[in-house]
C-alpha cells in the first residue's frame, strides 16, 4: 500500500524565460510502484527521506539506494528504479530551462552521479514544501513562486550531499582567507600543500569555477564595498584587495564589473563619518536602528 500527492504544471513561454521553471511537484511514501524504464525531456530531483531501494541503468548496473538520498533524473537518459518491498518516503519536483546548463557547469545538478547519498534532507523538504504550499488550485504567483522555489531547492540540494562539509570546504575557507594578499594560484596552491592542479580541482568541485575566478570574484566583491562605502582612493583599495598595480586593477574592475572604479563609487557611493565596518551581521539578526523602547 502507498500514498501520493502530486501536482503538474505548464508554464507558459514567458514563464520559461525566467530561465527554470518548475513542471511538476509530488510527496509519496509507502510501497510504491517501480518507476520505468522510461525517458523523460526534463530534469527531475527525487528526493529519498527514509527506506531504501535501487536504481538500474540501462546496461543493467544495479545501485543501491539509502535514504538520505538523491535520484537525479536527467533528459533523454533512461532510468529505471523503486523502492524495496519495505517502501520509502519521496518527494520529487520536476523542472526544465535554460539555467539547467549553467547549474550542470557549476555542480549543482550532477550528470555523472545518478544517486547522491545527501547527509540529511531537511534543507531540500522545506523546499519542496514552499513548492507544494504554492501548488494551491488559483495560485495567480503559481509559476513565478515555484520557479523560485526551484532555484533554492538546487541549492539545498547542493548544500545537503553527504560530501559536503557542514563547517565548509576547507580549501574555499583557505583562498577566503588568503584571497587579499597578493599571491599567485601557484603560491595559493603551496600554502595549501597542494599542486597548483589539485587546487583547481577542489575548486571546480567546492565552487564550480577556476581558483582565479573564485578570488577575484571575492576580490571585487571586497573592492566595491570599499568604494561604496569609504572615501579610499582607488589606489588604496587595489592594495587593500591584493593588486599594487592601480592601473591593472581599474582596467580588470572595469572589463569585469561594466564600470570604472570611480564610475561604480559615485552610483553607489554610502560613505559616512568613520568609515567602512567590517562587522558582518548575522542573517537572522540584521542591523536595526535603536529606538526609545529599546
Amino acid at each position: 500500500m502507498y500514498h501520493t500527492w502530486m501536482r503538474y504544471f505548464t508554464p507558459g513561454p514567458v514563464h520559461h524565460r525566467l530561465g527554470l521553471v518548475c513542471l511538476g511537484v509530488g510527496l509519496q511514501h509507502g510501497a510504491l510502484p517501480t518507476v520505468g524504464p522510461r525517458t523523460l525531456d526534463h530534469h527531475v530531483a527525487v528526493v529519498i527521506g527514509a527506506g531504501r531501494g535501487w536504481y538500474r541503468t540501462p546496461d543493467g548496473e544495479r545501485t543501491e539506494i539509502i535514504a538520505p538520498a538523491l535520484i537525479w533524473l536527467v533528459p533523454g537518459v533512461p532510468h529505471h528504479y523503486g523502492p524495496d518491498p519495505g517502501g520509502w518516503d519521496e518527494s520529487f519536483v520536476d523542472f526544465t530551462g535554460s539555467a539547467t546548463a549553467t547549474y550542470t557547469e557549476l555542480g549543482y545538478i550532477e550528470t555523472e552521479r545518478t544517486v547522491v547519498p545527501l547527509s540529511d534532507t531537511a534543507g531540500p523538504r522545506a523546499a519542496v514544501g514552499r513548492i507544494a504550499r504554492a501548488a494551491r488550485r488559483g495560485n495567480p504567483l503559481l509559476e513565478v513562486e515555484t520557479a523560485a522555489a526551484v532555484h533554492e531547492l538546487l541549492v539545498a540540494l547542493r548544500r545537503a550531499r553527504a560530501d559536503t562539509n557542514p563547517a565548509g570546504d576547507p580549501v574555499l575557507t583557505a583562498l577566503a582567507r588568503d584571497a587579499f594578499l597578493p599571491l599567485s594560484v601557484a603560491e595559493h596552491a603551496a600554502r595549501n600543500q597542494m599542486t597548483p592542479a589539485e587546487l583547481r580541482a577542489a575548486v571546480r568541485r567546492g565552487a564550480g569555477c577556476s581558483p582565479k575566478d573564485y578570488l577575484l570574484s571575492l576580490r571585487l566583491g571586497r573592492a566595491k564595498e570599499l568604494l561604496a562605502a569609504t572615501e579610499l582612493p582607488v589606489a588604496a583599495v587595489a592594495r587593500r584587495v591584493g593588486y599594487e598595480d592601480p592601473a591593472y586593477f581599474s582596467r580588470l574592475f572595469t572589463r569585469r564589473v561594466g564600470t570604472a572604479p570611480i564610475r561604480f563609487r559615485r552610483q553607489q557611493g554610502r560613505a559616512v563619518p568613520g568609515g567602512w565596518s567590517d562587522r558582518v551581521p548575522h542573517p537572522e539578526h540584521p542591523p536595526t536602528i535603536p529606538t526609545a523602547s529599546t
